[in-house]
């Protein structure tokens, strides 16, 4: 079965300004994942295609040189755009070296239909394989999100890449038959109808690329504090709740540290908010050092944190108290070359194997324990035993 060979280049053209008008009025002002690139590549496409349709009606270096070299060039441009999606350097002198090749090539063979077929089909699939290993070698960046954006572009990379070699060889092997581009059978069919339906699938894989780190982004500024970089208070109660349950369930004991900077007002009052700001991000840095990967440090307001201890009974609470409050005193905040003395308090609560509290309860005693830590000198640790009714 053969279709008109015009007919579908023409639907590659029309697919390609249609998604790439779209893609260019989704992009707006961002350039950060190279959606302007990938638009700017599916124009080159539609550019390049229309080029060869008009072959016979304008000049063979138009019609083959020039035509060839833009579709080169577009896949150029969907490596670009992969590589500014991943934050790589772009690289375009590199990426826009095969196009001048394919030029020079093309220039010579004019006259030579098959060799042209060979030089344009193996061309195009080395670049198609390029822009496949850039996406291997960055695929942990979107495997945490699910990847489906990027496995949905390398399948119609890799299907165009396939369908280009098919033709290549069978174009090596003189089975095509063909006089010139625009003359139909088998494997011009089935070359351009894929390069339509590539055309489209990896477009939206793009997209969909973009937008699951959008969500991811979104999933982590929902739970984060944006001054600290540690976990916000919603975040907190959510994981603390979830962690009590567990612990109960599992018969597990769980810790729960409320901390607050001693004196925080005078450091922003004498040094200014920014101090104070960096005060906030040098105690979450020094805490976080002391931590495990299973704990959680957040910030729950202001001055005061809290930190999550699966499985960890009360003298390892205790024993990891005493360690943050010596570390932070140990380790001043520098602030534009001047040394911030620092210290916290410490309040603990733990919800020992067989207690059953909600995480109300477990919350309102650290606070109480830590009042107390405040109440007698500060810079220390005290304990609230849930079991003797603190």
């Amino acid at each position: 079965m053969t279709a008109d060979v015009p007919t579908l280049l023409l639907m590659i053209i029309v697919s390609s300004v249609v998604v790439a008008g779209a893609l260019l009025v989704l992009n707006g002002n961002q350039r950060r994942d190279g959606l302007q690139y990938w638009a700017g590549a599916l124009l080159l496409t539609a550019v390049g295609y229309g080029l060869m349709l008009l072959r016979g009606r304008i000049s063979d270096l138009l019609s083959i040189v020039l035509a060839n070299a833009l579709l080169s060039a577009a896949v150029a441009g969907f490596l670009v755009a992969v590589r500014c999606f991943h934050g790589l350097p772009l690289r375009r002198t590199g990426a826009l070296a095969p196009v001048l090749v394919v030029a020079a090539l093309m220039f010579v063979f004019q006259g030579d239909f098959v060799a042209r077929l060979v030089i344009s089909s193996f061309s195009l699939a080395l670049q198609v394989g390029w822009v496949l290993w850039v996406l291997r070698r960055n695929r942990l960046q979107y495997e945490a999100g699910g990847g489906r954006g990027a496995l949905l572009l390398a399948g119609g990379l890799a299907l165009i890449g396939l369908t280009v070699l098919v033709r290549g060889n069978s174009a090596l092997f003189s089975s095509l038959n063909l006089a010139t581009i625009l003359q139909g059978n088998l494997v011009q069919t089935l070359t351009f109808m894929v390069t339509f339906i590539a055309t489209l699938v990896t477009s939206f894989g793009f997209v969909f690329m973009v937008k699951e780190r959008a969500d991811d982004a979104n999933v982590r500024l929902a739970a984060q504090d944006a001054l600290t970089g540690v976990a916000n208070r919603r975040a907190l109660m959510l994981a603390l709740e979830r962690e009590l349950a567990r612990a109960v369930r599992q018969r597990t004991p769980l810790a729960l540290l409320m901390l607050d900077i001693d004196h925080f007002k005078q450091v922003n009052d004498h040094y200014g908010h920014l101090a104070g700001d960096q005060v906030l991000r040098h105690t979450v840095q020094v805490v976080g050092q002391h931590l495990r990967t299973q704990d959680l440090l957040g910030r729950y307001g202001g001055e005061e944190f809290l930190v999550l201890l699966p499985g960890t009974d009360l003298q390892g609470a205790q024993r990891l108290g005493q360690q943050l409050c010596q570390a932070v005193q140990n380790a001043p905040c520098d602030w534009r070359g001047q040394p911030i003395a620092v210290t916290v308090s410490v309040g603990i609560s733990v919800c020992a194997v067989g207690d059953q509290p909600d995480w109300e309860t477990l919350l309102l005693a650290a606070d109480k324990a830590l009042y107390r830590a405040k109440d007698n000198g500060r810079n220390r640790v005290e304990v609230a035993l849930l079991s003797r009714g603190d």
